[in-house]
């Protein structure tokens, strides 16, 4: 429960988080960003982590006055992150296989996986695109595309394209927008409508497929016969 307490907390506050350690570690606030955005996007046990928000955040810092943040060189990091960590869980997927949908993988929830894979089979290899702008599929996108074996010619393709406008999109989004008098006053606010915004889509793609489920037990197990009067 604590967990969940300080998770909710960094979430809603991550622009002060993020001031305090840039507070205490100056231009190497570089790396552990680096660090959580690859493991965000590279681990299928980590899509707990903050990845739109952070990104908006950072960039949002990096506007203020003498801050040791270069909104360039934070922009390449972060990116950079982004496609590394695609990358990586990209191998993972193809190293594993097919058995994590039959097999049960601790730490590793069904579901999500057999919705990652739902968004992969409607969207193709447009998935490693569009899933970058989805929370917790983006996570589990490129792990699918290694399990089933997508070319990773097509991957990286995507996957490169796919890093650079998610990266700018939030990055100078944040710089840009960020230091608004609104935006700072009601920063826990901009940063849930940003994780509200990001998860519509995936919110859409699970009515979608339950309406499509009850049609098709529908289908299957036959309408009752009509009695007219």
């Amino acid at each position: 429960m604590q967990i969940i307490t300080y998770l909710v907390d960094l979430f809603l506050h991550l622009d002060k988080h993020l001031a305090t350690l840039i507070a205490q570690v100056g231009i190497w606030t570089y790396f552990p960003l680096f660090f959580v955005i690859f493991l965000e996007t590279g681990f299928v046990i980590t899509p707990f982590l903050p990845g739109d928000s952070l990104l908006f955040a950072a960039g949002a810092l990096a506007s203020l006055p003498g801050s040791p943040l270069h909104i360039l060189i934070l922009y390449i990091v972060l990116a950079g992150a982004a496609i590394l960590g695609d990358t990586a869980n990209y191998w993972i997927g193809y190293t594993v296989g097919p058995r994590v949908f039959t097999e049960k993988v601790r730490f590793l929830k069904k579901e999500y996986l057999i919705r990652a894979h739902e968004f992969y089979e409607k969207h193709g290899n447009m998935t490693i695109f569009l899933a970058r702008f989805v929370p917790i599929i983006r996570t589990f996108a490129p792990f699918v595309a290694g399990i089933g074996r997508m070319s990773y010619g097509h991957f990286i393709s995507y996957n490169i394209f796919g890093g650079l406008v998610w990266a700018a999109l939030f990055t100078f989004g944040g710089y840009f927008f960020g230091n608004i008098e609104f935006v700072q006053n009601n920063f826990s606010l901009v940063v849930m409508a940003i994780i509200i915004l990001s998860i519509i889509p995936a919110i859409v793609e699970v009515i979608r497929s339950r309406r499509k489920s009850a049609q098709k037990s529908s289908t299957e197990i036959g309408e009752p016969p009509r009695v007219t009067l």
